[in-house]
């Protein structure tokens, strides 16, 4: 690692300290990644690619010294919890949908094994009875 990367982890390092002792000198103060980014002085993707287990670090210190849980991890929360209803529904809409194509299979059914009266007799107009092969 060169002199730059691990000057820039000194100051995450440092940013992360001020941030969980409520003292930010450079960013709104925020528990998040983009203020740790900011309050060490640090483009927010060098932190998210070339140091991403100090941003770890800092969440699992957020966790447990401050008893929160990340912003970032509460909308991921919610958009499970969101996405677990879509699939629900998704299902829920399937399972619907299997059921009218059943009643419209055993509806075709009836109507293809049902004799009319009078087999011998064409249609009239331009419908022809269904009827099964072999009979």
């Amino acid at each position: 690692m060169n002199q730059r990367h691990e000057d820039e982890r000194f100051r995450i390092r440092a940013a992360m300290d001020r941030l969980l002792a409520g003292e930010p000198t450079s960013s709104n103060g925020s528990l998040t990644a983009a203020a740790l980014a900011a309050e060490a002085g640090v483009h927010r993707m060098a932190l998210q690619k070339r140091h991403a287990d100090l941003k770890e670090a800092f969440y699992a210190r957020v966790r447990t010294e401050t008893h929160q849980t990340p912003e970032v991890e509460k909308r991921l929360r919610k958009e499970v919890v969101r996405l677990k209803e879509a699939l629900k529904d998704s299902r829920a809409a399937e399972a619907e949908s299997r059921h009218r194509a059943e009643q419209m299979a055993l509806a075709a059914a009836v109507l293809i094994l049902r004799k009319p009266d009078n087999q011998d007799q064409p249609a009239t107009g331009n419908v022809i009875p269904l009827r099964p092969s072999g009979g």
